[in-house]
């Protein structure tokens, strides 16, 4: 979220020698103790990922499979990986041996994945590809997910931390018809801790994936139906019990709550709490590892009167953070953090979204993922929205004026604009938000999440909203490339943003930074600390009880110190640590000692101090 825009920072360059050996004014060079350099130095385990230097050490089931024979292109290069293709009862394979240290925390496989097919079917797998760590199946894709491109897929592999194990893609195919497998520039990237993790440690409930049927009235203000949610238990640690995150419900009363959820299945609801924002479920059993669930439960929206991230103004609806979505367990324990209307409270974990609102055919709803229109009742129209590893799913609805576009790289933009905004305007924020995404994308990795809708409303009093693939926006070119960053800064690179929002909103103002060409000169100008106490990394229960200051230090701050290590590590360094950074984090979740250990990483200068300096903690 972009609250009102902070002040400037006036003038005053830093040079690359001061920024080395940097005290930031207001900063007692002794105002905290040195912190150790973590001892996970991040690593890339996989050799010859993108096949560029031949097989080795790769063992393929024939020597046809690492290729650079015509009929398929590879996504970097010339070399790439083909598996099947052949049209009959066929299988290849693909392994490696990788060691994954025992002293990081997070490893994340990536790789890029091209499908096609001449099968037509529109719901039968016949043909597969089957990714693997040691004897765990980590994801199958099949004939049914066929692109016309590459997409890049990112699978968490932490619970392997100190171990040597066989990573292996496994294609086959069936009798006839045939579909290819092609795999380019895979990569396992190691960060983070000083410890492997411990069961407590991991992030469970994991691989969400959401149902949901909602049905409106005739204003779209009212939305009632039902919802379902498949987990898994991603822990060594017993699941007992999960909790549901009625976040909306921070805009009404207990008594009067705007989220209502009823009738639940698959489990006991147990008391609200937390402002009625939370919801315990007890389940009937515990899950065990592995082991998955899902529970039901009738739904109830009401959105309440004013142009906010929830609310609606006159005809316009913005139905942000409505959903109920599963809270998080960690080594902390369940995060129930209170709603804040300053920034942002929410932890969630990539999932995937299939939702179908049926409203009046007069109201345009655009939503989170890619919709798809079809005629309902008489008068109504059913949209289905679906979204692949969002952490959370929004949408609006009203008598929009919508104006759409295609971005250079080809992502699909549309811009939704309330009665009240020109044409112009319009048309101005297409072009940012096309230029924006390119921008983002060329420095951060590729956008995943189809189309791209932006929802325009000069009445919004915080300025931009941001939802994986679906902004909220005042006509801002500033502000609009800022809320667009926040796709890869809270989108796909995950925090805990009630913990460590500097993770996002300082990670994405200077992602805007470089979009328009601002290389963070004069940024320490008039800087003043509000005590010794104060850092860019405190959490939103600082910031609530500080709320003059957020925006100065997280945002103004925040940004300030990206540009220092920028000058620290030099151009070149810096964007290659945030572009492997985003990629080994593609939708998990990135805290500050990982962002701290890949920084070190990227550099043999000590950056002990710089932290310190710069009050980085975590």
């Amino acid at each position: 979220m972009r609250p009102t825009p902070h002040k400037a920072l006036g003038a005053g360059a830093l040079t690359v020698a001061a920024v080395a050996a940097l005290v930031l004014p207001g900063t007692p060079a002794a105002a905290r103790p040195a912190m150790a350099p973590a001892a996970c130095t991040p690593a890339q385990v996989v050799t010859n990922g993108g096949f560029e230097s031949g097989t080795s050490p790769w063992t393929a089931s024939s020597s046809t499979v690492i290729t650079s024979r015509s009929g398929q292109t590879a996504h970097g290069g010339s070399s790439y990986a083909w598996l099947d293709g052949v049209g009959s009862t066929h299988t290849d394979t693909l392994t490696q041996s990788v060691t994954i240290p025992a002293g990081c925390s997070t490893a994340t496989l990536t790789f890029w994945l091209h499908i096609d097919t001449a099968e037509t079917t529109s719901s039968v797998a016949y043909d597969k590809l089957t990714a693997k760590v040691g004897g765990t199946a980590l994801a199958t894709y099949s004939n049914l997910d066929k692109n016309t491109g590459y997409v890049q897929k990112s699978l968490d592999v932490s619970s392997f931390a100190g171990q040597t194990v066989n990573l292996s893609f496994t294609g086959t195919e069936d009798s006839s018809l045939r579909t290819s497998f092609v795999l380019d520039d895979i990569a396992l990237d190691t960060s983070g801790g000083t410890t492997p993790p411990g069961p407590d440690a991991t992030r469970t409930p994991a691989a969400p994936a959401y149902t949901v049927n909602l049905s409106s009235d005739t204003s779209g203000t009212v939305w009632t139906g039902h919802e379902s949610v498949t987990f898994t238990n991603a822990s060594a640690t017993a699941l007992g019990e999960v909790y549901l995150r009625l976040w909306d419900n921070y805009h009404g009363t207990c008594d009067a709550m705007p989220i209502k959820v009823g009738n639940v299945t698959g489990g006991t609801a147990g008391a609200l709490s937390v402002a009625c924002t939370a919801l315990k479920i007890d389940l009937p059993n515990p899950l065990a590892q592995g082991q998955s669930a899902t529970i039901g439960f009738d739904l109830g929206i009401t959105v309440p009167s004013g142009a906010d991230r929830f609310g609606h103004d006159g005809a316009f609806s913005f139905i942000g953070n409505a959903l109920p979505v599963l809270a998080v367990r960690d080594g902390a324990g369940w995060h129930l953090d209170p709603y804040t209307d300053n920034g942002e409270s929410f932890y969630s974990l990539a999932a995937d979204f299939k939702v179908g609102l049926d409203h009046p055919s007069a109201l345009l709803v655009p939503a989170t993922g890619t919709s798809t229109d079809t005629p309902g009742s008489s008068g109504r129209t059913v949209t289905t929205a679906t979204a692949s590893k969002v952490r959370d799913f929004a949408w609006a609805a009203g008598p929009f004026t919508k104006i759409s576009g295609t971005s250079a790289a080809g992502v699909p933009v549309n811009v939704y604009s309330v009665s009240g905004i020109s044409s112009s305007s319009a048309q101005s924020m297409l072009s940012t938000a096309k230029s924006a995404v390119d921008a983002h994308a060329a420095r951060f990795g590729a956008y995943p999440y189809g189309e791209l809708d932006a929802v325009i409303d000069n009445n919004y009093w915080f300025g931009g909203m941001e939802y994986p693939g679906f902004v909220l926006d005042v006509v801002s070119t500033t502000a609009l490339t800022h809320e667009i960053a926040h796709q890869w800064w809270y989108g796909i690179v995950g925090d805990d943003e009630y913990t460590s929002p500097w993770l996002d909103e300082a990670f994405t103002d200077y992602a805007t930074d470089l979009a328009q060409g601002k290389t963070g000169a004069n940024c320490w100008s008039g800087v003043s600390w509000a005590s010794s106490a104060e850092q860019i990394t405190d959490s939103m229960a600082y910031w609530d009880a500080h709320s003059s200051r957020y925006s100065t230090v997280v945002y103004g701050y925040g940004k300030c110190a990206l540009h220092d290590l920028r000058r620290v590590l030099g151009d070149t360094a810096m964007a290659k640590l945030l572009k492997d950074y985003a990629t080994a984090h593609w939708y998990g979740v990135s805290t500050t000692a990982e962002f701290k250990a890949a920084a070190q990483g990227a550099t043999s200068t000590d950056l002990t101090s710089f932290w310190t300096q710069h009050r980085i903690e975590g």
